[in-house]
Parts: C-alpha cells; structure tokens; sequence
C-alpha cells in the first residue's frame, strides 16, 4: 500500500512539474537559443544553438496555455519542423542555406504570439 501511494505521489508530482514549467523563462531561453543560431558562424556553433532550441520548444510543448492550447501546439510543432530543416540544410550546404527556415521561424513566432497577445485599445475599442 505504502509504496503504491508513493508511486502514485511520484507520478502525479511529475505530471504537475511538467504542466509547472516557467514558460516564459522557457521562451527567453529559446529566444537566446535562436539568436545564437542566427548570429552563427560556424556549424559546430550553429547545431549547439537550434538543438537547444529544439529541446526548449520540446519542453514548451507540456506548458498549461491557458487559452488556445491547440493552435499553441500546433505553432511549437511547426517551429520545431522549420528548425529540423535548418539544422538539416546547414548540415548539407551550409549555415547560409539555413537562413530562409530560420526566417519562417520567425514569421511563425509573430503569427502565434497574437494568440495571447491581450487586445490592444483600438482592438477593443471597435473590435477585430
């Protein structure tokens, strides 16, 4: 009994810890991490930088988005694909050939930031 309910303490502490993670401290290191690889100029250095940045959107996955947590997902998975391709690009042609995915990344970060952006005073003022 005793070590059933201290399996069942370890899972659930666990499971908390995962959805518990600072999310934007997480964000801020994964910003760093892309910065990194951008700014790159070699593949040693490029391929430490986006595979940080993988595991940092690996782990952003288990956060507890309060809104949208679907569209939320959805945008981290297709980050972490244009990030695969830039690492897979460099790796075959060169950091400069990594630079258009790196640059969807981007655009992709602006596009699902507005999901939990707050609503700016003209948006609220007449609406979307």
């Amino acid at each position: 009994m005793r070590v059933v309910l201290s399996a069942l303490f370890l899972v659930t502490s666990l499971s908390s810890f995962a959805k518990g993670i600072d999310l934007e401290a997480n964000m801020k290191n994964m910003g760093l991490a892309y910065k990194n690889a951008v700014q790159a100029s070699e593949l040693s250095e490029f391929n430490h930088a986006i595979d940080e940045f993988i595991q940092l959107l690996e782990k952003a996955k288990t956060a507890d988005f309060k809104q949208h947590q679907s569209a939320s997902i959805e945008g981290i998975d297709k980050v972490i694909h244009k990030a695969e391709d830039a690492k897979r690009l460099a790796n075959k042609q060169g950091i400069l050939a990594a630079k258009v995915p790196l640059k969807e990344i981007d655009t992709l970060r602006k596009k699902y930031h507005e999901l939990h952006e707050p609503p700016g005073f003209w948006e609220l003022l007449f609406g979307k």
